[in-house]
């Protein structure tokens, strides 16, 4: 068993004076008590969002945020995710901090748990003085970094929160290795990455590999068994560089020498003559030419650039880095041809003002370039503004090339299987070893400590099976840990569900992402709290954790929603009984779709189509309702030729009406039109 915690929020000395600074009604976006406040000698703060007495249900839900700042974002979010409508209409406060804030430079990562615990703690002082004596019910959950912060708060923690949801959740062997094997092979793959996409869509050939060679095959497989999705590929213009660019600088300062040693010691691919590193290597002399600034316009170049939605979620870490500077554009004398890899490169000054000062450069156009500020702290439009026409600049992209394959070097124990391939027969590691494990130390640095599988809590953990950022074995992973520490299967514990056709991202239907091949996981997400607490407070059974096997590095799930179990409908769609139709343009066709829900899942609420990647998803086709699902046709026509893929999506409710607790689904199907 593991070891008990005592830390109750009750005692500590630094949070000892709390204090409210806004005490208002909101009737935006329901009707709330808003309390904001904070402790005093800290940067801690808090926002709580009380309901009406009459709807009241003696619980709180707190929120974790993957990164340390911002004890407002609730107030941003509109429709699925806005999470202060969620708690209020469902009877419960929400708690949100900013986890602390930053102190003594980061170097305390206990404030994480302790922060997100003495805020807990005083908000039920709070209730009791609003609704009368009574111990609200706690419940907290996070995605992401929240979902680290979320396993540290319940597994350092004792008397704070009853029950956790943490969500879309890595292992300490997650940052940043699962960046760097998907940007190796991105950058191998980049010629092949079209052909890929179309094996694994329906219809497709199913086999990811054929046409590639060695090099190709060997970087894909390395992937697959580190765990990236391999129906993620479908998906894979959208992916970008994910949390690479904050990661490696923190990786570099903990391992300083990895990129000198990848491309001048034995072992490493920077020192394979014949090897990509190599051939991809950029190191350019080259020189600024002209300077444009951000108030010029710029032919081809101005448009590029939209600040609002520059970044995806996996990068949300930028939007509080550097933004609202004004950064001047470069046109250089040289830059790398077309088929090159510039990505990743630093332009690096020579002389003038500038003379030895680095950057992270953002490409434009062929031979323009600007500087990207998201991880640099410095004051870069001051700086920038030294450079001068005719200064000489190196380009380099060794960093990044080197970084890609740090994941090699990097081999854990034996109970990270997805690293078994970098192991020989006698399970020792077959490349050069770094000094020190970097996962685990970032892994504690962001959450004040690493999973142990000890709380003494109730969970229920929702993961994506397409999930680019936290590979879905790291739940199975987890779930490890909980079964080693009760001695059982843990099912009586934690709960796991996996959602099929989800990633990493949160947003809502219609905000964001790619809604050919995802969906929302946000209502199951909300069923979870719910059943979580029901299940603490009442002794209610949620659903049972999902039904899986291991193949390497790849989660795979049963076909059928009886077998699979969880909480997700399963949706099933054929062109003229074919996951791959062929007709004529003009000619009808028939789409036929089933809905099956799960024992216990509701009853199906929402079903709409769209066949021209519209991302317009309207309801439609003869529905046949069942106790378990749903069967569905609908018929089309496409009037010009092209490969086309009908979309179905489908939600299941237990709560029908509820905005929140719709669970989502859907299913794609090729229809090649010939003239």
């Amino acid at each position: 068993m593991g070891n008990k915690v005592t830390y109750d929020g009750l005692h500590d000395e630094q949070f000892a004076k709390p204090y409210v600074d806004v005490d208002e009604w909101r009737n935006m976006p329901v009707r709330h008590h808003y309390i904001h406040g904070g402790f005093e000698g800290t940067l801690t703060r808090f926002c709580f969002y009380f309901p009406p007495e009459e709807t009241y249900t003696q619980r709180f839900f707190q929120f974790l945020s993957p990164f340390v700042g911002d004890e407002t974002e609730a107030q941003q979010q509109t429709g699925e995710e806005d999470k202060i409508s969620f708690a209020v209409k469902h009877g419960a406060y929400l708690v949100e901090t900013n986890l602390g804030g930053i102190v003594n430079g980061g170097e305390d990562h206990t404030l994480v748990y302790r922060a997100s615990a003495c805020s807990a703690q005083y908000s039920r002082k709070l209730a009791v003085r609003f609704y009368g004596e009574h111990r609200p019910y706690g419940y907290v959950f996070g995605g992401s970094g929240g979902g680290f912060k979320t396993i540290s708060c319940i597994e350092n923690t004792a008397n704070v929160w009853d029950g956790a949801v943490p969500f879309v959740i890595g292992s300490q062997m997650a940052m940043p290795y699962i960046y760097t094997v998907r940007s190796h092979a991105m950058r191998i793959l980049r010629n092949k990455l079209d052909d890929i996409k179309d094996a694994m869509e329906p219809g497709g050939s199913g086999d990811p590999y054929a046409g590639l060679n060695q090099e190709e095959a060997a970087a894909l497989r390395e992937a697959e068994l580190l765990g990236f999705p391999m129906k993620t590929w479908c998906v894979y213009d959208t992916l970008g560089e994910g949390a690479l660019p904050v990661l490696m600088p923190i990786s570099l300062m903990i391992d300083p020498t990895y990129c000198k040693d990848f491309w001048e010691q034995p072992g490493y691919l920077g020192t394979d003559s014949d090897g990509s590193a190599v051939r991809d290597r950029i190191v350019m002399e080259s020189r600024i030419v002209k300077i444009m600034h951000p108030d010029q316009k710029v032919k081809g170049v101005a448009d590029t650039i939209d600040e609002n939605n520059a970044y995806g979620v996996d990068e949300a870490w930028k939007h509080a880095m550097n933004r609202g500077q004004k950064l001047p554009i470069f046109v250089l004398e040289r830059f790398p041809g077309k088929d090159s890899y510039p990505y990743g490169l630093k332009i690096r000054f020579l002389d003038g003002a500038l003379s030895g000062e680095q950057f992270e450069v953002m490409r434009l156009t062929d031979q323009t370039i600007t500087i990207d500020g998201g991880t640099d702290s410095r004051d870069l439009e001051t700086l920038l503004n030294k450079a001068k026409e005719g200064d000489r600049v190196i380009l380099d992209n060794s960093d990044y090339i080197a970084f890609q394959t740090f994941h090699r070097h990097q081999v854990p124990g034996p109970e990270y299987h997805a690293w078994d391939q970098f192991r020989d027969k006698e399970g020792k590691p077959i490349y050069p070893q770094r000094p020190v494990l970097v996962g685990p130390i970032i892994a504690n640095q962001g959450a004040g400590s690493v999973q142990k599988g000890n709380a003494p809590c109730k969970m229920i953990v929702i993961e994506s099976l397409m999930d680019e950022s936290a590979f879905p074995w790291m739940a199975d992973w987890f779930r490890n840990l909980v079964k080693a520490d009760t001695g059982t299967d843990g099912e009586e514990k934690m709960r796991l569900w996996y959602m099929e056709n989800c990633m990493h991202t949160d947003c809502g239907e219609g905000n964001g992402g790619d809604h050919q091949h995802i969906v929302s996981y946000l209502g199951a997400l909300y069923q979870a709290l719910l059943d979580l607490s029901d299940w603490v407070e009442r002794g209610v059974e949620p659903a049972p954790s999902s039904i899986y096997t291991m193949d390497g590095g790849q989660v795979v799930i049963e076909e059928t929603a009886k077998e699979r179990k969880g909480i997700q409908p399963v949706v099933t769609l054929t062109a003229n009984g074919r996951e791959r139709a062929e007709v004529k343009a003009g000619e009808e066709f028939t789409l036929n779709a089933r809905i099956d829900v799960p024992e216990g899942g509701g009853e199906v609420e929402e079903i709409a189509w769209d066949f021209t990647a519209s991302d317009t998803f309207l309801p439609g086709g003869k529905i046949i309702l069942r106790k378990d699902g749903a069967d569905v046709t609908h018929s089309y026509t496409y009037d010009k030729p092209g490969t086309y893929f009908p979309v179905i999506k489908a939600a299941s409710n237990r709560m029908p009406g509820d905005e929140f607790t719709r669970v989502r689904n859907q299913a794609r199907v090729r229809v090649i039109v010939t003239g």
